[in-house]
């Protein structure tokens, strides 16, 4: 009966609540980092229980979900998260979360696939709302807005006209430290209306100001220490937008005001940081030789066979340009964004494509020479090694295949996670990690298992599979998200050593002697192991200065330099032998994908920003 009698009351408070704010023009509930797992029931439950108090609210207009409603990214979450969702008696709209982008099983197509889109678009009473991705995709970095969503953007408010009223809805907030390329959204949706950006990520109520313009990050709708699960609710007047916060149970509490009458930013002003290139007048002496604004964002290295190189993109495109000037030669167009590293070898271009595709090409003109069909998409790099491409899918399924008939040679169809890695091919073995805390190693002429390694890792999260391994002395060496440099006996899979020393996260380079392994620390530096011996043995430590660094970006050794990148768009050359820093540059301020050096002066680059190019110097 009192249980009765607390329920009677608090609806009551709730429809007293919303009486008294019947004016307004419109209400919208905002939900936020729900974190649907497959491994625990409590963010379903949470989940569930914000809908019914949704459900019951009235005057509620719309929900806007402001990602991370998965905590790996994986279609099952996603479906489960959709058929909580689906229980509203009103539409709901919902921008993708780092969770969902950063731990893809489908380099986010599944997303796509279950709500629909992976960007939105509506009007609602005069404002218009516009949800987009923040990423980062598929490499551990900072989130980032691709070119091609900028224009979107810009395009759809320009169509809308200046005047109306615009809410941008995202997951990271636009800040420096949070999105790589802030400043470029900033500056790009400045001439227009915007009134508020809307987000989540921080799992707590934030009031701030992105270059000026308003931002909301809301609560998380997980259970909070009280137990109590909450999200947001915006109500829009004709002069302002108050923001409560609504705990499941409990009336709604008010924690923020703006003003649709104030103008809150100047229209024709700039951002109030940009990144430092001064770099580039420190090292002067290197030059862009060469640099292709693709407009696209791109997730892949290059591949290069004599004077062409080749690059995949988020639109699906795979690219041949020039070597010597950038041209662009041709384009294929496959069905969804390919995110692993093709391979060229004997005229044949090698991809894989989240439209569940593996594409073989003439690399003199794009023609299409063959297809193999996955069950699940490809986003997996590609390694090629004497006419057998070699290449992992989510379908856990690795695959060689015959580059000149396309031919599946063998398949192993017993890996238990998705596969993002280029393999290593080495001692008639290929090896290679997945997301499922597993580094395989199968028989190279027939596919068949010679050993697994797990190292104890547990989480998923922890996996060995964004590294590309290499092999030296009988040993394989990666670095996995646990931060540890490890040597792997070849032969059976034993592990040979495990170092925390250097605080390293999923790089790890072959000098070209094979005497020497590099790797990346997560503030600063490059490190160097040797390979020898059955103890780890640091070489040298070498301080480039790239600040606080976890992007899965491959130290790559050409004539006794190593090339290395960061998330923040450097590109570095050290002495292979001592560590000392050669020269530095800074393409732009988001990711730098694995380099390529063609020589000990020349490297060429990718960025998830949209360059290709080439860096000479001089």
């Amino acid at each position: 009966m009192i249980k009765r009698i607390f329920i009677l009351t608090m609806m009551i408070g709730l429809l007293s609540f919303w009486g008294q704010a019947q004016s307004v023009s419109f209400r919208f509930a905002h939900l936020t980092d729900l974190h649907i797992s497959p491994n625990n029931p409590n963010p379903t439950e949470d989940l569930l229980r914000s809908v019914a108090q949704i459900n019951a609210t009235d005057n509620i207009d719309f929900v806007l979900v402001t990602g991370d409603i998965t905590e790996e990214g994986d279609r099952a979450s996603l479906e489960k998260a959709k058929s909580c969702l689906d229980l509203l008696k009103v539409k709901y709209y919902v921008a993708l979360g780092n969770h969902e982008t950063k731990w893809s099983d489908s380099g986010c197509t599944a997303f796509g696939e279950v709500f629909g889109y992976e960007r939105f678009e509506f009007e609602h009473k005069g404002f218009l709302f516009l949800g987009f991705n923040s990423g980062p995709l598929m490499r551990m970095a900072y989130g980032h807005v691709v070119p091609q969503d900028i224009r979107w953007m810009t395009e759809s408010m320009e169509k809308a006209g200046k005047d109306k009223p615009v809410m941008l809805v995202t997951h990271y907030p636009l800040m420096d430290g949070d999105v790589d390329n802030w400043y470029e959204v900033t500056d790009a949706v400045r001439p227009y209306n915007v009134r508020l950006f809307i987000g989540g990520h921080y799992h707590a109520n934030k009031n701030q100001r992105y270059d000026g313009i308003p931002g909301i990050l809301m609560r998380s709708n997980l259970r909070d220490k009280d137990g109590k699960q909450g999200y947001g609710i915006y109500e829009v007047t004709d002069d302002s937008i108050n923001v409560y916060c609504q705990r499941v149970g409990e009336q709604p509490e008010q924690w923020a005001a703006l003003s649709l009458r104030e103008s809150y930013y100047d229209h024709q002003g700039k951002a109030d940081k940009y990144p430092d290139f001064s770099v580039n007048k420190e090292y002067s002496k290197v030059k862009e030789q060469w640099v292709v604004q693709t407009g696209v964002g791109i997730y892949c290295s290059p591949a290069v066979e004599k004077d062409k190189i080749f690059v995949g993109d988020d639109m699906g495109y795979l690219t041949a340009y020039t070597l010597k000037n950038g041209k662009k030669l041709w384009s294929f167009q496959s069905g969804k964004r390919i995110i692993g590293t093709p391979a060229v070898s004997e005229g044949i271009v090698v991809f894989g494509s989240a439209d569940r595709n593996i594409y073989g090409l003439n690399a003199e003109n794009g023609k299409l020479l063959w297809k193999v069909v996955a069950q699940e998409p490809v986003i997996g790099a590609v390694t090629i090694d004497n006419g057998l491409a070699y290449v992992g899918a989510s379908d856990h399924t690795f695959r060689a295949i015959d580059i000149h008939t396309g031919k599946v040679v063998w398949s192993y169809d017993k890996v238990k996670g998705y596969i993002e890695t280029k393999p290593l091919i080495t001692d008639n073995k290929v090896i290679f990690g997945a997301w499922d805390n597993t580094l395989y190693a199968l028989d190279k002429t027939n596919g068949k298992e010679l050993w697994k390694w797990t190292g104890g890792l547990t989480r998923m999260h922890f996996s060995p599979a964004a590294v590309w391994p290499v092999a030296a002395e009988g040993k394989v060496f990666i670095a996995d998200p646990q931060r540890a440099l490890t040597a792997i006996d070849i032969n059976n899979g034993e592990t040979i050593w495990r170092t925390f020393e250097s605080q390293v996260r999923e790089t790890v380079g072959l000098s070209e002697d094979e005497t020497r392994i590099y790797s990346k620390t997560m503030n600063d530096s490059i490190v160097c192991f040797a390979t020898q011996g059955n103890t780890p043995k640091k070489l040298w430590a070498s301080n480039v200065g790239f600040g606080y660094e976890h992007a899965p970006s491959m130290p790559q050794e050409k004539e006794g330099v190593m090339y290395g990148s960061t998330k923040e768009g450097l590109i570095f050359a050290l002495n292979a032998q001592t560590g000392e820093v050669i020269w530095k540059h800074k393409i732009g301020n988001s990711l730098i994908n694995t380099v390529v050096p063609l020589n000990k002066k020349e490297v060429l680059f990718t960025a998830t920003s949209g360059e290709v190019g080439l860096l000479r110097m001089k």
